[in-house]
């Protein structure tokens, strides 16, 4: 997301600018507190204040981006987390209304994979997963914070974790901690279909 700065690189002015710090605020807050962080030990990764913090979690100030971009990095999520909005408000997500994710992306073949639930800004996110045949992350293994849980409906799906492999048919199920590297592969010759659910939300 670009930003418009102002000289001291800060967040422009702008009449919007107000709604703007109330939603970094409260992603902020909220991913801290998700992840059992105090202000202290926030302020002590991100290398930002204390006091700053504290005033950018109520909403005030006009942090530069260069502040905004250590705090998500201390966070370990994209500083566009900071800007999610609740948009959606139905509890309910239809197939034809999935927002694609981008990511896990595998060189030349590529996963579909799709938002399930309405939103970032809850404890967790189910993501819907289509791996065609090649599919592999191995080169780049995953590591964040939380817990995953993975859902297999078709196809046979290969999941690493800290290089143990587990070969998962239809039905089959997988739980583990993000914090462990993990990565995935499809040798099969079908598209594998699964429901994975992250928490904390990751992207």
């Amino acid at each position: 997301m670009t930003l418009p700065l102002t000289e001291d690189h800060g967040i422009a002015e702008r009449p919007n600018t107000q709604a703007l710090m109330k939603t970094v605020g409260r992603q902020l807050k909220s991913l801290r507190k998700m992840r059992d962080l105090t202000l202290e030990e926030l302020g002590h990764t991100s290398e930002v204040s204390i006091g700053l913090i504290s005033q950018i979690e109520r909403g005030r100030g006009n942090p530069s981006f260069n502040t905004l971009v250590q705090m998500a990095h201390a966070l370990d999520v994209p500083i566009g987390r900071l800007f999610h909005t609740a948009e959606e408000t139905s509890p309910v997500v239809r197939a034809s209304e999935r927002r694609n994710l981008d990511i896990h992306s595998s060189g030349e073949v590529d996963a579909v994979h799709a938002l399930m639930s309405p939103g970032l800004d809850g404890a967790l996110e189910a993501i819907w997963v289509e791996a065609p045949p090649g599919y592999d992350t191995s080169d780049t293994p995953f590591t964040h914070a939380g817990e995953e849980f993975g859902l297999v409906l078709q196809g046979r799906h290969e999941v690493f974790l800290d290089g143990t492999r587990y070969e998962l048919g239809p039905g089959d199920s997988i739980t583990y901690s993000s914090t462990t590297p993990h990565w995935y592969r499809n040798t099969g010759t079908d598209v594998v279909k699964a429901v994975w659910i992250i928490t904390p939300p990751t992207f």
